[in-house]
């Protein structure tokens, strides 16, 4: 009896591995996507739209799991620290995976050893914005205002806190930095006064310029969005030289079977495909930037080294 329960048991096991090793048994149960911010920001409603499409496709709920707070390095130490079966993904930004060894002296998680990269999914922009009651109308002006009087910005990602080292660096003004669990909270507060300037991104900040609660004064990008074409560059308005991007990606847990993590990736690019995803991309000033996992490894990789470059002409110094 005991050697037919202890078979029974080993076909079992062997059934379960062998239906997760194989790409056509995935997903056989709900999924949990991981994301490093809060609900509106932009790397949620990206989540949000590619849950739907892979749901809509497989028939299998797709639970978005928001954990915002330490750049996203709460939701990366549990993304990490989560089965490596394919059922807990992490979304997530240049922040977690190429910016943060650089800002803080440690981690509660490596952003390589500790994850199997699936797929790039979207590089986007920054917009610059400031309170109504910031005395600019421009580039130009904003770094004159500076330089008279103390202004302060606030950011919930590396992307949007370096941008704004960058810009304080490239004019020579000094800023006073304001941190936040994630940029929608920091939106928040810029629109209400307490903070005077962000470069963030579309997504969080379009809508309060479109409602007029906010002033646009540049992009972050080479050239101008096609959602604020009225808006110049911030590097034709007056900072030359000045770009800045970021990208968004999913990992899974490291361990992962490789042929999950090939499945993961079908399933993640034909979600980018669909027409809702498409057009949430397109409304909120960014671009499909789709890879296979290892051009994703190789991708992060030259990643590191540039966020480190930036970070450090920025003169920021690790926490």
């Amino acid at each position: 009896m005991n050697i037919v329960r202890t078979f029974a048991t080993a076909l079992c096991t062997f059934a379960v591995h062998h239906a997760i090793a194989q790409p056509g048994g995935y997903p056989a149960k709900p999924i949990t996507i991981v994301v490093g911010s809060s609900a509106g920001s932009t790397t949620d409603g990206l989540a949000r739209a590619i849950a739907q499409e892979i749901t809509t496709d497989t028939k299998v709920p797709v639970i978005i799991d928001n954990k915002p707070g330490a750049s996203g390095g709460i939701a990366a130490q549990a993304a990490a620290r989560a089965p490596a079966d394919g059922y807990t993904l992490f979304i997530t930004t240049n922040t977690t995976q190429a910016a943060n060894p650089h800002l803080f002296r440690k981690l509660a998680y490596d952003p390589v050893k500790d994850f199997a990269p699936v797929g790039a999914l979207v590089k986007g922009y920054l917009l610059l914005v400031t309170h109504p009651n910031v005395k600019a109308q421009n580039v130009t002006e904003l770094a004159a205002v500076a330089r008279k009087q103390p202004l302060t910005f606030g950011a919930g990602s590396s992307s949007a806190r370096v941008a704004s080292e960058l810009f304080q660096q490239m004019t020579r003004t000094q800023l006073t930095y304001v941190p936040y669990k994630a940029n929608p909270q920091a939106i928040i507060e810029l629109v209400g006064g307490q903070i005077d300037m962000m470069i963030v991104d579309l997504t969080t900040s379009l809508p309060q310029v479109k409602a007029g609660k906010l002033k646009a004064l540049g992009v972050s990008s080479p050239k101008r969005s096609p959602l604020v074409p009225d808006v110049p560059t911030i590097a034709e308005a007056g900072l030359p030289g000045y770009e800045i991007s970021y990208w968004n990606a999913v990992y899974a847990p490291a361990g992962t079977p490789v042929p999950v993590v090939q499945r993961i990736n079908e399933l993640m690019q034909k979600a980018l495909a669909s027409e809702n995803v498409r057009r949430f991309v397109e409304q909120n000033g960014m671009e499909p930037f789709t890879s296979t996992p290892a051009e994703l490894a190789s991708f992060q990789a030259a990643e590191f080294k540039r966020w480190g470059h930036v970070i450090k002409t920025a003169g920021i110094q690790p926490e």
